[in-house]
């Protein structure tokens, strides 16, 4: 199993990026897929996340800006950022927390992409 994100680059405060991150080879059922980043000096912090039930959570700092959405035909997990600042500057990292097809319990894994560099200009 592989999550390959993108979408990353550099964009001027108050524009937009959309990253993807797509879940590949033998799944047996995804749960959570979601995104972290990781503010310098700072712990992991989750961007957002879309449950298994569809519940959708974001980081107080990018409600109202940021929307996730997931096509669970594709395996893939999207964030559209809108209204960028500098602050979000980071490198963004997807999950899934998923169930391999080769696990014969059925166990739950968390799985995560390479990351992707997001960089807002002021």
């Amino acid at each position: 199993v592989q999550l390959q994100a993108s979408g990353g680059g550099l964009v001027q405060a108050g524009g937009s990026l959309r990253l993807s991150c797509a879940a590949s080879g033998r799944i047996f059922r995804i749960y959570s897929m979601g995104w972290y980043r990781r503010p310098p000096g700072k712990r992991r912090e989750l961007v957002a996340e879309i449950l298994s039930g569809g519940t959708i959570q974001y980081a107080d700092s990018v409600k109202g800006r940021f929307i996730i959405s997931r096509d669970n035909a594709k395996n893939t997990v999207y964030l559209q950022m809108n209204s960028l600042k500098p602050e979000d500057s980071d490198i963004y990292f997807c999950y899934a927390d998923l169930v391999p097809a080769n696990s014969g319990s059925r166990s739950r894994f968390d799985y995560w992409g390479q990351g992707t560099l997001v960089t807002v200009s002021s």
